[in-house]
């Protein structure tokens, strides 16, 4: 459906370059031959694209420029960056041959310019030029993709006879750090003059002060394609029953910010409507069956939403649906059956819902166009018989979480047109079929097979997929062979064995591609090769978990694109190589776990863009370098469980992201990858006393970990400026001194840990102030005097004061005086407002009673079940409450900073 437009795009921006037939161009005007020197001369060319524009040259035959056949006036400029197909994809180059600079006024003297196109350009932010208003004879605009920012010129509204607007949309590429400019309205009033317009599209323009935007929009009567995508709008005016909208096909309005049900006056476009796109938003409510009534209706994406309840029967009506995206919602039910008769069907979308049933071989025998399934969801099953040949050639399947299994499903030999496979996760038991690897090679863009139970020897296998996730099965023998094609291979948490270097020193049939390369938790061994030359398009390397052994080599320095790397839990010797310092763009390094020896290397703080640094429990000794407090993006610093010595360093206050309440968005690009999927860097962290993953969440993570090691000094002062910090621990040090009086201005804490060192004096009152405070240990210490009184404090039992032989308090041997308990007690009471008539607390007493007994006489009598429970309250109780508590807390960072 989409190949005709890609190749029709694709030709009409290489042939807008090029002259029909040679020597036929008109002479063209010399005014307007100046006035396009002029227009050159405030352009910066990166790529020369305009090289052929010289004075004594036709400008009709410079590249870009159209001119009328006869009077050689100018009437277009083609000045988008260059596109190409690549493997059937259309892509634009937007860096080496991008246009820059600012649009010249020299464009006016263009008397007769009707089509101006200066997209995936780099204009930097500047403004959109308010003298284009008065090119009157302007019928096509297009500025998308070319960085514009600040106010869109209201004087665009002067261009009566335009056909054609386009605005909107950045260059910048999705990992970059830096913000993209972006656009924005006071209001659309001016829209309303454009009475010729016919195709109207913003992209990431704020457009959020505009509350009237259907009303005004719909008065262009002419208008046929209207796309309003990520525009901050927040309501479709749903209060209106009818709008004007008479030929309206295209309606996209994807990512915005809908909190609403969907609007009646949609429904009056059932003569016109072909496309409708309200993807992306928050709309809710549950999806009307009066889209039965759109009966033209080709194309409906309304995943990504809030809509509840089943699917309407009456979609079954849209005979000429090709498209049906609802995937990301809350519908439940089963699936309607004339669902499975649309004769047109294409893509159908319906995953990561709450929709239930089985699918058998009898639904899907009349679509035979289908080429697009997403059915991802635990609650649905595929059920076909292991003989089934399907009547569609699919593209594109995704059953993730579907059950699946437990047999490998034959059916998929079939597939001989697959691009895209996922299915992870789907309950497959089985050894891999033999046709399996040679049948999968001709998947050209992704296969995941993730999180079942699949067995095999890969040791002979060719993979040749673009990205392939095998990680989390039971897969086993040599590491396999690798095509150069491959970007993403993730083998996780399987049982590959043998020699890492057989497979990093195999001979590649080209230059590899490969950027994300995980191979952790299996049982590969030997030590590190000296063939990186052969991976330095590598961006994350994991190969944590394994059994490899001897030093780093230098050679890894050939991998400088780097930005993460993981050796953790291993057996390497030696000391850091020095040429990890040239690794500038590393954002995560974790070699904890390993037999690394010698001092932190001072040039540890050239790697500016670490957000995480894990070197704990290695032998690693001397001081603690001061130059690591360079490294001002750290959100993780665990040096825990070495040799360390030495004071703490003052100016750990220099980690900025730890010192902010509120993280700006666009950080930490390489904790979360993105290329066509989603690849997320997870992390083992020591945390609440216990070992836990963190991945989704990682970002979101603050933590200081010294402890184990023979720090000496007192607690620097400093570390109060830390006010974003979630984890400290401090514990089994020498450290001497007080706890830092002003300790409650740390908001943020979720686990403070202080235990095993030498600290004296009182338990400052501020640290009753820390209200997200789940651990506290500050055990084995000379601490002395009373706990502070809070129900927060007084909430940690004994084993977080312990051993502090002049402390008293709650959970202590040692009590405080009587007066000062009966004190304690009534100020507990004061804070709480404790006031209760007798006759509830009787009610609530003897129902505690029967409820303690009923679950709790269980767990006496049946020790097998006392021990289950107590061993899943024991581990789930940290991992919950790390959780919801490391989200609630960036929830309210975000609402302090509104």
């Amino acid at each position: 459906m989409m190949v005709f437009p890609l190749f029709w795009f694709l030709f009409s921006t290489i042939s807008s370059t090029l002259p029909t037939q040679a020597n036929t161009f008109p002479p063209c005007n010399e005014t307007e031959k100046h006035a396009l020197l002029r227009f050159r001369r405030a352009l910066y060319d990166f790529g020369n694209r305009l090289s052929s524009w010289y004075a004594h040259e036709n400008c009709c035959e410079w590249n870009g420029v159209r001119c009328h056949n006869i009077t050689g006036r100018v009437i277009e400029l083609h000045l988008q960056s260059p596109c190409f197909l690549d493997s059937g994809e259309i892509s634009c180059i937007t860096s080496d041959f991008s246009l820059g600079g600012r649009v010249s006024p020299a464009l006016l003297q263009l008397e007769f310019l009707n089509h101006l196109d200066l997209r995936f350009n780099e204009f930097g932010g500047a403004p959109i030029p308010s003298f284009l208003g008065s090119i009157r004879s302007l019928t096509y605009l297009d500025l998308s993709d070319s960085s514009f920012g600040g106010l869109i010129p209201p004087q665009l509204g002067n261009l009566s006879n335009l056909h054609y607007l386009i605005l909107g949309g950045s260059n910048y590429f999705p990992t970059s750090k830096q913000e993209p400019p972006s656009l924005y309205v006071e209001n659309l009033h001016w829209i309303s003059h454009l009475s010729s317009l016919e195709h109207l599209a913003m992209y990431q323009v704020d457009l959020h002060k505009e509350v009237h935007w259907v009303e005004l929009t719909s008065m262009l009567s002419s208008l046929s394609y209207l796309a309003l995508d990520d525009c901050k709008l927040d309501n479709m005016s749903p209060s209106i029953k009818y709008v004007n909208f008479t030929s309206l096909t295209f309606l996209f309005v994807t990512s915005n910010d809908f909190i609403h049900e969907i609007p009646n006056w949609l429904f009056n476009l059932n003569t016109s409507l072909l496309h409708l796109d309200l993807g992306a938003n928050q709309l809710n409510g549950q999806i009307p069956e009066c889209f039965g009534q759109l009966i033209c209706l080709e194309s409906l994406p309304l995943a990504f939403n809030s809509f509840d309840g089943p699917i309407p029967s009456s979609l079954g009506n849209l005979s000429s649906l090709a498209t049906l995206y609802l995937f990301g919602n809350r519908l439940n039910g089963t699936l309607p059956s004339n669902l499975w008769l649309l004769p047109n069907l294409v893509d159908l979308v319906i995953g990561n819902n709450s929709l239930v049933g089985i699918v058998s071989e009898a639904h899907l025998k009349k679509l035979s166009k289908l080429k697009g399934l997403e059915m991802s969801s635990p609650s649905l099953i595929f059920k076909v018989k292991s003989n089934w040949v399907p009547p569609f050639q699919l593209e594109h399947l995704s059953m993730s979480s579907c059950h699946l299994g437990p047999n490998f499903p034959k059916w998929m030999q079939t597939q001989t047109s697959l691009q895209y496979l996922d299915i992870s996760n789907s309950g497959i038991i089985d050894v891999a079929p033999t046709w399996l690897w040679k049948w999968a090679s001709g998947i050209r863009w992704l296969i995941d097979l993730s999180n079942n139970q699949i067995s095999g020897n890969l040791s002979r296998v060719w993979l040749n997929n673009t990205m392939i996730y095998l990680n989390s099965n039971f897969f086993n023998g040599l590491l396999p062979v690798l095509s150069s094609n491959v970007i993403v291979l993730n083998m996780a948490n399987n049982s590959f064995s043998g020699p890492i270097s057989q497979f990093l020193c195999q001979k590649l049939n080209g230059t590899s591609k490969l950027e994300t390369f995980d191979l952790s938790n299996n049982d590969l061994s030997g030590e590190l090769p000296q063939c990186w030359n052969s991976w330095s398009s590598l961006i994350h390397l994991n190969l944590g978990n394994n059994n490899l052994s001897g030093k780093i080599h230098d050679s890894l320095s050939s991998v400088l694109s780097l930005e993460a790397l993981h050796l953790q839990n291993n057996s390497f010797s030696g000391s850091i190589p020095s040429s990890l310092r040239d690794f500038t763009s590393l954002d995560l390094l974790d070699l904890s776990g390993n037999q690394l020896l010698g001092n932190i290397p001072e040039w540890i703080g050239e790697l500016t863009s670490l957000n995480v640094l894990c070197l704990r429990s290695n032998k690693f000794t001397g001081e603690i370098p001061l130059q690591i407090c360079r490294l001002s993006s750290l959100i993780v610093l665990d040096l825990a469980d070495n040799e360390l010595s030495g004071f703490i360093p003052k100016c750990l206050n220099n980690f900025s992201l730890m010192a902010a309440i509120k993280t700006p968005d666009g950080l930490f690009t390489a904790l979360q990858y993105s290329i066509f999927e989603i690849y997320v860097e997870s992390l083992m962290l020591m945390t609440v006393g216990r070992e836990l993953e963190y991945k989704g969440i990682l970002k979101y993570v603050r933590m200081i970990d010294l402890s184990s090691n023979n720090l000496s000094g007192s607690i620097p002062s400093e570390l109060l400026q830390l006010v974003g910090l979630r984890f400290l621990n401090l514990s089994h040090n020498h450290l001497t001194g007080s706890i830092l009086e002003k300790i409650g201005r740390m908001t943020s804490l979720l686990s403070l840990d202080l235990s095993m060192n030498h600290l004296s004096g009182e338990i400052p009152q501020s640290l009753a102030s820390l209200t997200f405070l789940n651990r506290l240990n500050l055990s084995y210490n000379h601490l002395r005097g009373r706990i502070p009184l809070s129900t927060q404090l007084q909430s940690f039992d004994a084993f977080s004061y312990i051993d502090n032989a002049q402390l008293c308090g709650a959970h202590l041997t040692k009590n405080c005086t009587a007066d000062d308990e009966s004190l304690s007690m009534e100020a507990i009471e004061e804070n709480e407002g404790f006031e209760m008539p007798w006759f509830y607390i009787s009610s609530m007493g003897l129902g505690f009673i029967v409820g303690f007994w009923g679950v709790c006489g269980a767990l006496i009598f049946k020790k097998n079940w006392r021990y289950a429970y107590f061993q899943f309250v024991y581990y789930m109780g940290d991992w919950v409450y790390v959780v919801v508590a490391t989200r609630l807390n960036w929830f309210l960072d975000n609402l302090r900073g509104l």
